[in-house]
């Protein structure tokens, strides 16, 4: 790992950086000839004509373009690693939990030990999701990787990672996420001999942060907090290949260089990391439970109001004051469809065990979830004062769209056949005569 990275903050922020002094142009947008020698090449991650808000794109400043490269081949893909649609045979509206993925027994990257948990919508019309484990115990060595069909959100769980892209590198450790747009070369390293973690492959709109609407103008995520690389460039040359993944196949391409040779970048298209620690929780001090929406990170919309492409929501430390109201999780069915994974702690809704770091669950649209029948009791019975949920960090990818389970998720050992098991005890207080 490096030790003296630099960072700039701000989300959607247009900024400038340079890694030579002076290899920015000025005064014009992306002249012809530029400083040093360079080439000026354009990555845009929306439609040219997009509205103004919406229009993201920086100029990158290179030393060869990117078509410096060698044909396409089509490779194998990683064996659990899948796209949408995938297969609806395993399409059953079970609420599933899965333990955490163990270390494998050889030499995997991350790029390649990726599994598949589920997916939803479709990923040539640009539209839904996948949900990805990782389980790596090495580095990406002279390879790259570039990701056609959308933008990752990277949240590891074990194991810190040093994110090398070609607009600049990130540090990024467990509490914290990364963001990689759709189209940016990168590779991922690290020292550890064993990291894991969570992967959302989102296919349509690009994560931005919630409206905040009556909440005002502070809260959830700042802007602040969100920060960004500098530039940062290469001059290696070798035998070294860049692997794509469009149409939900992989392609390589040989290159004689490293493709992170851009000298210095302008634009509000960039990788970019959070750390979840600075989230600022908002809950209620009165009575009744909020919406889990009200722990919203970042989301991706569709073209229907109020209704997601992805969420990605958190449960993080926070205090519970809340009078005459039932504090966990409520029992609920709703047209959302939930995968939930736990990075640290114990997650208030399941301490029973079963719900580890690393591991997941899923709750498809109107399957019936909520607390384990043990902590109904407990929370029914407890005496309202104010309590701190400390020492946890859960999280939830959350869809308008069904998730549909892959032949892993479904078929794998990993998962707990006997999750259902958690809710059987629950014996009802109902009496008639007592109000």
């Amino acid at each position: 790992m490096t030790s003296d990275l630099r960072y700039l903050a701000g989300f959607g922020n247009h900024f400038a950086t340079e890694s030579l002094p002076g290899a920015l142009p000025q005064g014009c947008n992306s002249p012809q000839k530029v400083p040093y020698g360079l080439v000026a090449e354009l990555l845009t991650g929306s439609a040219f004509t997009a509205p103004r808000h919406q229009n993201s794109k920086s100029w990158l400043y290179r030393i060869r373009p990117s078509v410096v490269q060698k044909d396409y081949v089509k490779v194998d893909m990683p064996p659990l690693l899948q796209s949408s649609p995938v297969n609806d045979d395993y399409l059953v509206p079970d609420q599933m939990r899965w333990d955490p993925p163990t270390k494998p027994s050889g030499a995997v990257d991350f790029i390649r030990s990726f599994q598949t948990v589920a997916a939803n919508g479709d990923v040539a019309m640009r539209s839904g999701s996948a949900i990805h484990l990782y389980a790596a115990t090495e580095s990406m060595k002279d390879s790259y990787a570039v990701n056609a069909d959308g933008e990752l959100l990277i949240v590891p769980q074990s194991g810190p990672l040093l994110i090398k892209t070609e607009l600049g590198y990130l540090e990024v450790e467990p509490l914290e996420i990364c963001v990689i747009p759709r189209g940016v070369k990168f590779q991922v390293c690290f020292d550890e001999d064993f990291v894991r973690g969570y992967v959302l492959e989102n296919y349509g709109h690009p994560l931005t942060l919630p409206e905040l609407g009556p909440i005002g103008s502070n809260g959830l995520a700042n802007p602040r907090d969100f920060v960004y690389p500098v530039a940062r460039y290469s001059e290696a040359e070798g035998d070294f290949s860049l692997l794509t993944k469009f149409g939900g196949s992989l392609f390589s391409s040989e290159l004689s260089h490293c493709p992170f040779d851009v000298v210095a970048w302008h634009g509000n298209f960039s990788p970019y990391k959070y750390d979840l620690r600075l989230y600022n929780t908002i809950n209620t001090v009165s009575y009744d439970h909020p919406d889990p929406s009200i722990f919203t990170v970042l989301t991706s919309p569709t073209d229907r109001a109020g209704c997601a492409n992805i969420d990605f929501v958190i449960f993080p430390p926070r205090w519970m004051v809340a009078e005459n109201t039932f504090r966990p999780p409520y029992y609920h069915r709703n047209v959302m469809s939930e995968y939930m994974g736990l990075i640290h702690g114990i997650y208030d809704a399941k301490p029973a065990g079963g719900f580890e770091p690393g591991g997941g669950s899923l709750h498809s649209c109107m399957s019936p979830h909520g607390p384990e029948a043990s902590v109904f009791d407990q929370a029914t019975d407890a005496e309202l004062k104010p309590s701190y949920q400390g020492d946890t960090m859960a999280f939830m990818f959350e869809s308008s769209f069904v998730f549909k389970p892959t032949k892993f998720a479904f078929e794998s050992e990993l998962r707990q056949k006997n999750y259902t098991e958690c809710w059987q005890g629950f014996k009802p207080r109902f009496d008639p005569k007592a109000r």
